[in-house]
């Protein structure tokens, strides 16, 4: 299955996932860990570890960049 994945302020991308495969690893296959996201369908979180059933999701990055050395 293919999915659209909108990742918030970053832009869409699309990317092919196998039966079975979590929204942890449709994360992965754009970039990002699992941990530093959100991941919602139609505006709700859906956690890491249930089966991608949809084919478009949008991306919410929680972390990014890092502190600036001193």
């Amino acid at each position: 299955m293919r999915v659209t994945v909108d990742v918030v302020g970053e832009g869409e991308e699309t990317v092919a996932v196998d039966d079975g495969d979590t929204y942890a690893d449709l994360v992965r296959a754009v970039g990002y860990s699992p941990h530093e996201v959100s991941v919602m369908v139609d505006g709700a979180p859906v956690p890491e570890d249930q089966p991608v059933e949809v084919d478009r999701v949008r991306v919410l990055r929680l972390i990014k960049g890092g502190s600036s050395p001193r």
